[in-house]
């Protein structure tokens, strides 16, 4: 296999290489928004950059979708209310003409633009289907690649070529396109995924076979691919605190208290998952959740929330060119009880304002109760030009939601921003 006119790839046509033990490469743009915004205004690299909607004057609300490293040292988070974001991180242009403000603690915002974006995407993707005979697109920033046939874990100088072949897709990546990935390498997906959040940003992190446990071992036991808030805390009862806990615990215990899906987690613990790498299709759902640190039973501060969740998913929709019939919230009260609501629409449509006001008005039914978690969904998806494959969230698989691991209940997905800090990227 050539990477290009004459390139030879690095572990490309090893011939000793084992075709029992797959090689899975976990890609995941960091920051995705913010780094295409780098890349078209190269005097951002290094500076606080936040993307999001609602910073300028007199518009009445918006979200942060992605915000920077350096934006997230100020504690701007992805999904978070715009005005929160500007509270804790002015603007550089409104703190040039504030004395009381520093403009060596301001940012720089930009608006989402997601036609740029998928145009970056687009080609970035191009890249990975020429390094990978099979991709399995999760978002427009994050993909799995089976280069199983392409390299090898063979050493050679202590490092496997596996490892050389990685590096080559990332650094084809910042060369040809001019942002970075990370990347984790591993023979199965949930320990690729782990693996390339793992030395974030611009890392590349490898696990080889016969690897995974001890790599899991010392990790949270959120960690493990399917484990969200809610059944950490379960497993917390039962004296499992990390992943290697869950490795060593009873399987009979986890599958009594847990069902099947336990089997499924205390597998993938000891670095057993045998999911192939497979294309997705499109979604039947999109949706973006926040968490409050505490839970809050502000309802300005809860609405600020929705106001923005809705803006944000809403806006997702139109970038997918996608209609919807069906708009719906998910409020998690304390201790961890989970509420949906939702509204059906007489067809379908695509109206951002017609999100914001029927999640808002489905809010107001929990109107004094302290909430812990908000989200906002939009559901049953039609697509102009493709077919719908398969449901990817609210209350559907395992998917591979890019940062995002929900439950088969729906009852704790874990937000994108506690990952690479995108907000809007991710079908979950």
């Amino acid at each position: 296999m050539v990477g290009g006119e004459g390139e030879r790839l690095p572990g490309a046509g090893v011939d000793d290489a084992d075709e029992d033990d797959r090689i899975v490469c976990h890609v995941d743009m960091d920051c995705f928004y913010a780094s295409c915004e780098r890349l078209r205004e190269p005097g951002l690299r290094g500076e606080p950059v936040v993307v999001g909607m609602g910073y300028e004057s007199g518009e009445p609300h918006g979200a942060v979708a992605t915000a920077s490293y350096e934006a997230r040292a100020y504690g701007v988070e992805s999904a978070q209310p715009i005005s929160r974001a500007l509270e804790r991180l002015p603007r550089k242009a409104v703190a040039r003409e504030d004395p009381d403000l520093d403009t060596a603690d301001a940012g720089h915002y930009r608006p989402v633009d997601l036609a740029y974006y998928r145009e970056i995407a687009g080609e970035i993707k191009a890249i990975l289907h020429e390094c990978a005979d099979r991709v399995r697109e999760v978002s427009v920033d994050e993909a799995y690649l089976d280069v199983t046939e392409r390299t090898a874990w063979t050493v050679v100088n202590g490092r496997p070529l596996a490892e050389g072949y990685a590096r080559h897709v990332k650094e084809r990546i910042a060369r040809e396109v001019g942002v970075p990935a990370s990347v984790g390498v591993a023979p199965t997906m949930s320990a690729a995924k782990v693996a390339s959040d793992h030395d974030k940003p611009d890392g590349l992190v490898v696990v080889e076979p016969g690897e995974v446990r001890d790599f899991f071992r010392s990790l949270p036991v959120e960690a493990v691919h399917g484990v969200g808030p809610v059944t950490a805390r379960k497993l917390g009862e039962m004296g499992i605190e990390t992943a290697g806990d869950l490795a060593a615990a009873d399987p009979d215990a986890i599958r009594e208290r847990f069902g099947e899906r336990g089997r499924t987690l205390y597998d993938r613990a000891r670095g057993h998952d045998d999911r192939e790498v497979r294309p997705t299709g499109r979604p039947k759902s999109l949706s973006r959740e926040s968490a409050f640190t505490e839970a809050t039973a502000d309802a300005e501060r809860q609405r600020e929330t929705v106001d923005g969740l809705a803006a944000d998913v809403a806006d997702r929709a139109e970038g997918k060119d996608a209609l919807y019939r069906t708009i719906g919230i998910k409020a998690v009260t304390p201790p961890y009880d989970v509420n949906t609501r939702e509204r059906s629409l007489p067809g379908p449509v695509a109206d951002a304002n017609l999100v914001r006001e029927v999640a808002l008005d489905l809010l107001t039914e929990f109107e004094g109760d302290p909430i812990r978690k908000l989200g906002v969904r939009v559901s049953n998806l039609q697509f102009e030009a493709a077919e719908q494959a398969r449901l990817d969230g609210w209350d559907g698989d395992e998917g591979e939601t890019a940062g995002t691991e929900m439950e088969t209940t729906a009852e704790d997905a874990r937000s994108r921003s506690s990952t690479d800090g995108q907000s809007s990227l991710t079908d979950f």
